[in-house]
Parts: C-alpha cells; sequence; structure tokens
C-alpha cells in the first residue's frame, strides 16, 4: 500500500513538472510574440505585405523580423509551428486534473457543507463545465458581439464571474480554483487548437494552391491569441493559489479570484501597451494594486484569532485534534488514500500540537480549509475552540 502510494505521488509530480514546464513555454511563447507583434515598426523599403520589421538582440546576435499582413508568395520548406506548447500543456494538466481531484472527488474536489454532491456527480459537473465553458466562449467570439472588442471583453469577463461565483458554490474552494484554472486553460487551448492552428493551416494550402489567403483568418487567429495573452497571469495565479488556502478556504474567495483576474488583465494591459510603444499609463499599476488590496483583506482580517472569556484547557484541544485532524496528521495515517501524513505535519504528541498551532489558527480557524473538505466534520464550536486556545497563547 505505502508502495503503491509512493508511485502514485512520483506520478503526480512528474505530470505536474511536465504540466507546469510545457506551461513555461506556451506562456512565454505567447508573450514574445504578443510583444513582437505590438513593437513592430513599418518600413516603406519592404515589400507593401510586409506590415512591420523588427530588430531584436539577443545572445550576443542581431535577429531582423518581418511580419506579412497575410503570407508572403512562398513559403520555405522548414515553417516552425508554435503549438506543441500549448497541446502538451493541457494535455498534462487535465492528466493531473484527473489524478487528484477526479479520482479522489472526496477528499478535494467535494464539501458537503457547500453542496451535497456524489463523486459521479462532481466529476460530470466538473468535467462537463469545461466543454459548456470553450462553446460560450467561442459561440460569443463568433456572434455580431465578437466584431466589437470592447463589448466582447466586458460580456465574457461578466461571464467568467458568474463561473468563477458558480464554482464556489458547487465545489470545494480549493476544488473551485483548480476548475477556473481548468476552464480558462481550456479555452486558451481551444483557441490554439480549433481557431489559431487550423485558420493558419488554411492561408498555408492557400498559398500552396496559389490562391489569396483571407486575411480574416489571420484576424480571428489575432484576437484568439491576444485573449489568450491577457489570461495568461490570472490562470498560471489558479495554478499555484491553491496551495494557499488564505485565497481559498474563505467564504470570499469568489471575490479573491475575480479581483486577481482584474489585476491581470491590468498588468497584462501595460505591458502590451508598452510593448508598442504607446503611452502606457503609469496608473495601470496602483490601478492593479487596488483588486490585490481587495483580494487580501478578507485573509488579513480572519488571520485575527477571535477573542474569548471562556477559558479552554489543552485536554480540549487535543480531543478535537485526535478526533478530527489525526486520521491524516500523524506518522501513521489512518485515512483512505492518505500514505504519509499531508506536508509532513503530525500532532501525534502534545508538542507537535503546540508548535503547529499557527499552522491549526491558518487552516482550520481562520479559514476552514482543514480538514480537507471537512471530511471529519469539525463543527464550528470546535474550530472556535481551537481559536480561543491559540488566542489565550496556545499553551499545553
Amino acid at each position: 500500500m505505502a508502495w503503491g502510494g509512493m508511485l502514485l505521488d512520483w506520478l503526480g509530480l512528474l505530470v505536474r513538472w511536465t504540466h507546469v514546464v510545457a506551461g513555461i513555454a506556451w506562456i512565454g511563447a505567447s508573450f514574445y510574440f504578443i510583444a513582437l507583434d505590438a513593437g513592430l515598426k513599418p518600413n516603406p523599403r519592404l515589400d507593401a505585405r510586409v506590415k512591420g520589421e523588427a530588430w531584436q538582440v539577443h545572445g550576443g546576435g542581431f535577429y531582423q523580423i518581418q511580419k506579412y499582413q497575410v503570407a508572403p508568395d512562398f513559403l520555405p520548406a522548414d515553417l516552425t509551428w508554435f503549438k506543441w506548447e500549448a497541446y502538451a500543456t493541457w494535455i498534462f494538466g487535465f492528466i493531473l486534473l484527473v489524478l487528484i481531484y477526479y479520482l479522489h472527488p472526496n477528499l478535494y474536489l467535494i464539501d458537503r457543507h457547500v453542496l451535497d454532491l456524489k463523486p459521479v456527480e462532481a466529476v460530470s459537473i466538473g468535467a462537463g463545465s469545461l466543454a459548456a465553458g470553450w462553446a460560450i466562449y467561442d459561440s460569443l467570439c463568433r456572434s455580431r458581439l465578437g466584431r466589437d472588442s470592447r463589448a466582447l471583453a466586458i460580456t465574457g469577463f461578466a461571464l467568467l464571474v458568474l463561473a468563477i461565483v458558480g464554482y464556489t458554490h458547487v465545489f470545494s474552494g480549493r476544488g473551485a480554483f483548480i476548475e477556473v484554472g481548468a476552464l480558462v486553460g481550456s479555452i486558451m487551448v481551444g483557441n490554439v487548437f480549433f481557431i489559431i492552428i487550423p485558420n493558419q493551416k488554411i492561408v498555408v494550402a492557400d498559398l500552396l494552391a496559389g490562391r489569396t489567403p483571407d486575411p480574416a483568418l489571420g484576424a480571428q487567429a489575432g484576437q484568439r491569441s491576444l485573449h489568450n495573452n491577457y489570461l495568461t497571469l490570472p490562470v498560471v495565479f489558479t495554478m499555484i493559489g491553491n496551495h494557499y488556502a488564505f485565497t481559498y478556504g474563505t467564504r470570499w474567495n469568489w471575490l479573491i479570484l475575480t479581483a486577481v483576474f482584474v489585476a491581470g488583465f491590468l498588468v497584462r494591459h501595460w505591458f502590451n501597451l508598452r510593448h508598442a510603444d504607446a503611452a502606457a499609463p503609469w496608473w495601470l499599476w496602483p490601478a492593479a494594486g487596488v483588486p490585490i488590496l481587495v483580494a487580501a483583506l478578507p485573509a488579513v482580517l480572519s488571520a485575527v484569532p477571535p477573542g474569548s472569556n471562556v477559558p479552554v484547557t489543552f485536554a480540549q484541544v487535543q480531543a478535537i485534534i485526535a478526533q478530527r485532524c489525526q486520521a491524516c496528521h500523524s506518522a501513521q495515517p489512518r485515512f483512505p488514500g492518505i500514505a504519509a501524513p499531508p506536508a509532513g505535519v503530525m500532532f501525534d504528541t502534545p508538542r507537535e500540537i503546540a508548535a503547529q498551532a499557527p499552522l491549526i489558527q491558518a487552516m482550520a480557524v481562520a479559514t476552514h480549509t482543514m480538514p480537507l473538505n471537512n471530511v471529519t466534520r469539525i463543527t464550528t464550536a470546535e474550530r472556535a475552540t481551537l481559536g480561543a486556545w491559540i488566542a489565550a497563547g496556545a499553551r499545553r
């Protein structure tokens, strides 16, 4: 059993590593090409079909890059396609989603204090919403509204907020964050797989056949590529935010995630303007700081232990820990699927319990992150007892 758990842990680690490395490559390419496109300068000496050129220096050499508005007359035999970074990111991300969340929905996805779901219901909603999200987004972009970038952005953001609120009212906080990330990531890779690459292939086929490519194909691909660029920073936050309980383990988790999306959009907008040599307004940075403060406020306020005049004995605390926490946080965990104490945290002795008082405060009092999805049914009164003990000095 221990060997099986260790092998699954190693599998999860390798899949996560590959997912992150592929994501870095994909996001790096997105950042680079949006910056390159924004920084192109017109040159009347070049072919009239050339939108612009850029001179860059890196690694001791100089690069002269030209972009054709639609396409050149001919294509070289070696044409580099940027697609496998996106595909690999999604494939390994989905595998990771299945390994951690869909194979263990009771532990990571379902919180019966939020909604009493059966495992098959939770997984079906989670996976089905990814497909539905792409279908809604793609239909929106193809509609008349998609011709107006500002109206499309406002409508798309409103639907995104609805999705965030919906996920946080269906899944556990941690599960909601990862589902939002999976939804946005699926939309981004959908843009690559269904729009950007197919459109480029049509242009290539037209060139080889001697036909004039349709400029609308490039415009559509450019629109989706720009959407991906603005979504990168928030989707990375969903990947790392679920490791910090103060972001998802609060009833304000929907507001925190919404605020992070706003901040990410503003930061990317500043960089995009800067790369275009436009006047990037300085106020975009403090403007991005406002939603970050909004996101941080619930965590800061909840970090203060509640005061209490009721004395709490260590025996009371130890009894709560033994009943609600030691099933996982022990040298020999008893909870199914847990082979080793999570994060190495153990509550087997009074010294271990007292030493972990700040962690108990953060995970079980300030937020309701632990026990995971409250599988051991800790009560509000018991959380308050732990908080009162910590506020009094966490004495043994």
